[in-house]
C-alpha cells in the first residue's frame, strides 16, 4: 500500500511540481486548493501525512492545522507546514500551532520527500518504507506478499490489513472497536467480535512458521509485540 498524501496548496504550479516528484517516489497523493475541502477530506479518509500552505485564501494553514489537531481523527497525522515565511517567529508559530515540520519556499523536492520521510519514521516508522518487517515477518506493500523465516503465508485480505496495521504499530493494544475502525472503516457496520475471528484465522496462518506473536489483553484488545 502507498503513503498517502494530502497536499493544500493554491499554487497550481507547487502542486504540479509536488504531485509529479511524490508520485515518482511511490507515494499517492490527493491535492486540494480549499482549506475547508481540505479539511473535509483528511476527516473522511485518514492521510498518512499532510502538506499544508500556510498563505491560503479564506482560512489560513495556521487554523486549518489548529482543527486538524482538535479533531480526533487527524490529531496525529503528521502534517508538514509549506511557506515562504522563512523568519524565525514565524516557524516557531507553525510548530507551537501542531506542525511537525517546516518548509520554506521554494524547496527542493529531495528535501521535501526527506522530510516526509523523517516524520514518518518518528510518528509511524513502518511507513517509511515499502516494506514491513518484524521479528522473522515480512510483508510488501507493493506485492501485497507475507513471509516468515522466508516462507510465504498466504492470507486472507481481512487478514491482510489486519496484519499490516499491527506491524504499522507494534508493541500497541488495539480495542476491537479501534481495529474495526483502522481495518474495516468506519462506514461498516461488523459485529465487534467478528475480530476475533479473524485475529484465529491470522494466528493459524501465522504461527504454522514460529512463536505466536499476537497478544491477547485481557479486556484490552490485541498486539503485536514480542513479550509472551
Amino acid at each position: 500500500m502507498k503513503t498517502r498524501v494530502l497536499l493544500i496548496e493554491d499554487d497550481l504550479n507547487i502542486t504540479e511540481l509536488v504531485r509529479y516528484n511524490l508520485e515518482r517516489a511511490d507515494y499517492k497523493v490527493d491535492a486540494v486548493a480549499d482549506g475547508e475541502e481540505g479539511l473535509y477530506l483528511a476527516a473522511q479518509d485518514t492521510p498518512d501525512v499532510i502538506l499544508l500552505d500556510w498563505m491560503l485564501p479564506n482560512l489560513s494553514g495556521l487554523e486549518i492545522c489548529r482543527q486538524l489537531r482538535r479533531n480526533s481523527e487527524t490529531a496525529n497525522v503528521p502534517i508538514i507546514m509549506l511557506t515562504a515565511r522563512a523568519d524565525e517567529p514565524d516557524r516557531v508559530r507553525g510548530l507551537e500551532t501542531g506542525a511537525d515540520d517546516y518548509v520554506v519556499k521554494p524547496f527542493s523536492p529531495k528535501e521535501l520527500i526527506a522530510r516526509i520521510q523523517a516524520v514518518l519514521r518518528r510518528v509511524r516508522p513502518a511507513l517509511a518504507g515499502k516494506e514491513l518487517s518484524f521479528e522473522d515477518i515480512r510483508l510488501d506493500n507493493v506485492s501485497h506478499r507475507v513471509t516468515r523465516n522466508g516462507t510465504s503465508i498466504h492470507l486472507g485480505p481481512t487478514e491482510y490489513r489486519l496484519l499490516r496495521h499491527f506491524m504499522e504499530n507494534p508493541g500497541r493494544v488495539f480495542s476491537r472497536e479501534q481495529l474495526l475502525d483502522s481495518v474495516w472503516g468506519h462506514d461498516v457496520y461488523v459485529e465487534p467480535r467478528t475480530v476475533d475471528v479473524h485475529i484465529r484465522r491470522l494466528r493459524k496462518a501465522m504461527n504454522a512458521g514460529g512463536k505466536d506473536y499476537i497478544r491477547t489483553v485481557r479486556s484490552a484488545g490485541y498486539a503485536l509485540d514480542n513479550n509472551q
